[in-house]
Order: C-alpha cells, then structure tokens, then sequence
C-alpha cells in the first residue's frame, strides 16, 4: 500500500508539471494588478498555477540548527463550469516537506498529491486555510500555523510577520520572460518570527528562528530557451532581506528578466534588475547520487549600490528533493548560511537556496 500511494503521488505530480492544457482558460499575469490582503493569501482559481512556499533557518534551545520547506501547490486542470461534483477533477494540489538536520546532517523529505475532493486539499479565503491532507498553513489572528506529520518527520510552528508583504517585480508582475503574460504575481513574507516544535527521525526538539513565505500565482513563465533557475532568499543580521533568482537559459547565459528584491529595515522594498547585482556560483559543487546532477552549492552575492558583499554556503550539500519520477521535478533547496559585509561592516544572516533544472531542463507549462 506504501509503494502504491507513492507511486500515486509521484504520478499526481508528474501530471502538474507535464500536462498542456489550454492556456484559453486561464488568466495570464498583466502588470497592474492591484493586491489586497489578506485576500492574496488565498487561492486563485482563475490562474492556472500557484504555490506557496515557506522555508527557515531554526535552532534548538541548545543550539542544534535545522532548516525545513513546506510547500503546497495547485494546478488547474480545468476550468469546466459545469464541474460542480465533489469529485470532478478541476485542480491538483502537491505539496511538499522536508527537514534539514544541519547538526546531524540529514536531509529528510516527503510529497504528497490530492485532488481537492470532499475537502482533501484546497486553499479557502473563508476558511482562511491552504491544505493538502493533515498538511496546513492557517491563518488565526494575525500568525500564521503550520503543522505537517510525515512518517520520521513533524512540524508545527506559529509564525509572527515582522514586516508587510512585499511585492516583487514592478507594475504587480515578476516579468519572467519576453512577451505579455510570461510572468506571475508575486509577494512575500520576508520576516516571519517562528516558535513551535519539530520532529525528526523520533528525536523532538523546541524551536525558534525566522521563516519566510513566497507566494506566486500564473499561467505562463518560462520561454523554450530557458533551462531553470537559481533562487536565493537572505535574513540579514541588520533585520534587511534580499530575495535574487538568476533564470538560466540553455546555452548558459543568464536570462536579462533575472532580477532580485532589496527590503530595508522598515519593509520598504526596492526592485533590483539583473544588472544591479552579482549571484555567481563558486568553485564548490555536490553531485546527487540520485538525479546525477551537480548543483553549485557555494555562491558569491554582490549588490554594489547597497554595499553588499556576501558569501552564502551551507553545512549541509546533500539537501536534492528527488522525485519519484522521471517525470517529476528534480531540485535542490536547502538551508544556507550567509557572511560577508555591508558598506565594509561586516554582516550575517541566513536564508535559503533553491537550484532547478540542473538534472534536466524544466518545463513548468
């Protein structure tokens, strides 16, 4: 039964990422779109995908660290009208959760797929709630609850935003690519105080630290030329934040709609184009035994006109979510750790990495 309901999820996900329905029915991402919270928070239903993504670096009370990701996505299938029955089949949710165990240094990950059912998985403004099973991110006077049981592995945290969503790109589009539509909209959390528990393999620990929230809905991104991307999330020690990607194409060169978001320490956030900083993988690599792929896990960051030197690397090399099959998405995101200097003072921070297409290019279409 375990190997079936694998096979199943496996089989759920490779279906969200391979299917071509058609574009006809679903909203592309125009610039000037107006957000609104906390009605942004929730589902979409007129855009084709959506996901939102949480991630954070964590600490015991005695020190041992940790980074998790708690991810859930939908993707339509059909915006039939007439599909009213609990059953007809009008969106997939996947989700996705893992545990970095930075001290012991294991990585351990679980997926899951549902169609929405009889309130299997979902994302509901009125219940101000996005699921996928016994897996939640709930929204209850002014925090954020996640809570996620795999087998080896628990989370539950409260999440208190120190800061408003920030919106990235400019216009209400992350611009991913040439041509109208080729974007999402996109928003964040970028400081998020975390407290709660977590488990991993039987061992329970208390946890506090900060977590981040993206949130990115659309019906078309990347172009044909275009292989993956490199994603990078950064909490600086002076309460800033920095989220880069780098879109890299299939000759090598870096994408020109490659861009980044710079957030102050007032949660004022300036857009920054690929030509206002510096994301570049150094000599450090780790090769998966799963997927075969060799991923950069150690990156130079450069911001010139904020005074910006950073090196992020992380303790952990072996943090590749591998799926089940071929068809499924390969990629690696993991915890890392960040030092360097600001205006030549020096500075730290911690974030997250996300590296796609490194096994084989993505098609999210």
């Amino acid at each position: 039964m375990k190997n079936r309901r694998k096979a199943t999820a496996a089989t759920l996900f490779a279906l969200i990422f391979t299917m071509r329905p058609m574009f006809a029915q679903y909203k592309p991402a125009l610039p000037g779109y107006h957000y609104e919270f906390p009605r942004d928070y929730f589902n979409h239903p007129d855009y084709q995908t959506e996901w939102w993504y949480y991630t954070g670096n964590l600490q015991s009370d005695d020190g041992h660290k940790f980074g998790f990701e708690l991810t859930f996505f939908r993707t339509g299938v059909s915006r039939d009208r007439e599909r009213r029955a609990p059953w007809d089949l009008r969106d997939l949710y996947s989700a996705h959760f893992a545990i970095s165990d930075l001290q012991e240094r294991r990585f351990v990950h679980s997926e899951r797929s549902n169609r929405s059912g009889p309130g299997i998985a979902g994302a509901d403004a009125a219940q101000q709630k996005v699921w996928n099973g016994n897996w939640s991110a709930m929204w209850v006077s002014g925090r954020e609850q996640l809570n996620a049981v795999a087998a080896n592995l628990a989370i539950h945290l409260s999440l208190q935003p120190q800061k408003p969503p920030v919106v990235h790109g400019e216009n209400g589009i992350s611009q991913k690519s040439a041509g109208a539509g080729r974007a999402s909209h996109y928003f964040s959390e970028t400081r998020l105080q975390a407290a709660g528990e977590l488990e991993i393999a039987s061992a329970k620990y208390r946890v506090t630290g900060l977590a981040w929230m993206d949130h990115e809905f659309f019906t078309e991104q990347l172009a044909e030329d275009q292989a993956g991307w490199d994603w990078l999330s950064v909490q600086l020690d002076d309460h800033t934040e920095l989220m880069l990607f780098h879109i890299r194409k299939k000759d090598g060169s870096i994408d020109p709609y490659s861009a980044g978001t710079f957030v102050d320490a007032q949660g004022l956030s300036r857009h920054l184009s690929v030509n206002d900083f510096q994301l570049e993988p150094a000599a450090e690599h780790w090769s998966s035994p799963a997927s075969g792929a060799k991923y950069p896990v150690h990156w130079r960051i450069r911001v010139p006109s904020l005074g910006i030197v950073l090196e992020a690397a992380t303790p952990l090399p072996s943090q590749e979510f591998a799926g089940n099959s071929r068809l499924a998405p390969t990629y690696w995101e993991g915890a890392v750790m960040l030092s360097g200097s600001k205006d030549s003072a020096a500075l730290r921070g911690a974030g997250y990495l996300e590296m796609t297409g490194y096994d084989r290019p993505v098609q999210l279409r």
